[in-house]
């Protein structure tokens, strides 16, 4: 496991709202202001870093959820000798099949060379016998998945989903000029700080276009997808042909989100594989609000009580004891609607053909 011992990075600091300082319109202060002010990255300050590789440093608070396929549980922690508040990943590795321990890897390598403000930062990766720890800044508004399920269950507003896209596809566009296809956008793996500021993970699912130095129009590679991820693929991913995929597969996600955070529902979610691709490749591209791709309601209801998301870089649930905003006045309200560019957008992103996006 020598691809997995401790680092310490240096990188920009996502300053974390403490829970004894938000209010109930915090969340819209800070996620609905212009992108100029909203998005702007703090300086760097490497002695607010956490990079420490004791675990006495380290005061667990509460397990506020679980990832990758239930193998990593996610704690909001202290670090002691400073006071901040950090998210902790931890892992059992003697539970990670051969796959698994490659994906660890994979996230931990990347997000050490990755250098971007909208990319997810992990501060300090250390093991503890066969455990696996991560630290990472604490994200505030956890995921914007969470937001949902809390705030918005009937989606959220146009400028909110602008904001919040606008930081992802940022992050997504440096991915794709480095090389790498994400495979795995959806409003999960959108995390947000307490400033406002929106970040990229689910590393895990990245896969390079580059081979033996030279970048390819294609790749071939066709991991084995849990249930959980497919409605947010594009129908080349679901079909593993001879065409391959490339960068357009993750502009097909940035759709299907789109239509989530504006649903406040997964688009195909209860639907089988085969149905759900049938539907995919039929017809015109459908809206944001298609009732035909939604679950029905009883679904909608119990999955939207579920806080466990799968992957290492995916957001989790932030317990009550970690935010007391109260939701019942955070709802989007009923007349809520949404431009023709927004639609235009979202068509554009979905068009059955990759080269059309």
């Amino acid at each position: 496991m020598s691809l997995l011992d401790c680092f310490c990075t240096s990188r920009t600091q996502v300053e974390s709202l403490r829970p004894e300082k938000q209010s109930e319109t915090s969340i819209h202060q800070y996620l609905v202001d212009e992108p100029t002010l909203s998005w702007s990255p703090p300086s760097t300050s490497a002695s607010k870093v956490v990079c420490s590789t004791n675990v006495s440093h380290y005061e667990l608070q509460v397990e506020i959820g679980r990832g990758f396929d239930n193998l990593t549980s996610v704690h909001l922690a202290r670090h002691t000798p400073t006071g901040r508040l950090v998210t902790i990943k931890i892992t059992n590795l003697e539970n990670c099949n051969e796959e698994r321990l490659k994906a660890l890897q994979k996230a931990v390598i990347l997000s050490h060379f990755f250098r971007h403000p909208n990319i997810t930062t992990y501060w300090t990766v250390f093991t503890v016998g066969s455990w696996l720890w991560v630290i990472s800044p604490f994200m505030a508004y956890g995921s914007a998945s969470q937001l949902l399920r809390t705030y918005f269950p009937e989606g959220m507003s146009e400028t909110l989903i602008r904001n919040i896209l606008f930081g992802a596809v940022r992050g997504l566009n440096y991915l794709h000029q480095n090389g790498y296809i994400h495979r795995s956008i959806k409003a999960s793996h959108i995390l947000i700080s307490g400033d406002g500021l929106v970040t990229l993970s689910g590393l895990s699912h990245l896969h390079s276009l580059v081979k033996h130095g030279q970048r390819h129009t294609a790749v071939y590679d066709f991991p084995q997808f849990s249930t959980s991820v497919q409605p947010w693929l594009s129908p080349e991913l679901l079909r593993q042909d001879l065409h391959g995929y490339n960068v357009k597969s993750d502009i097909y996600s940035v759709g299907i989100t789109a239509c989530e955070l504006a649903s406040g529902q997964v688009p195909f979610q209860d639907m089988h594989r085969t149905q759900m691709l049938l539907q995919k490749l039929k017809g015109p591209p459908y809206s944001p609000l298609d009732i035909s791709i939604f679950p029905q309601s009883e679904s909608r209801m119990k999955n939207s009580r579920s806080g466990v998301d799968s992957g290492i870089g995916e957001s989790v649930l932030v317990s009550s004891g970690t935010h007391t905003v109260n939701s019942d006045r955070l709802h989007t309200p009923s007349s809520k609607t949404f431009s023709p560019a927004f639609f235009s957008l979202v068509q554009l992103c979905l068009q059955q053909d990759p080269e059309k996006r």
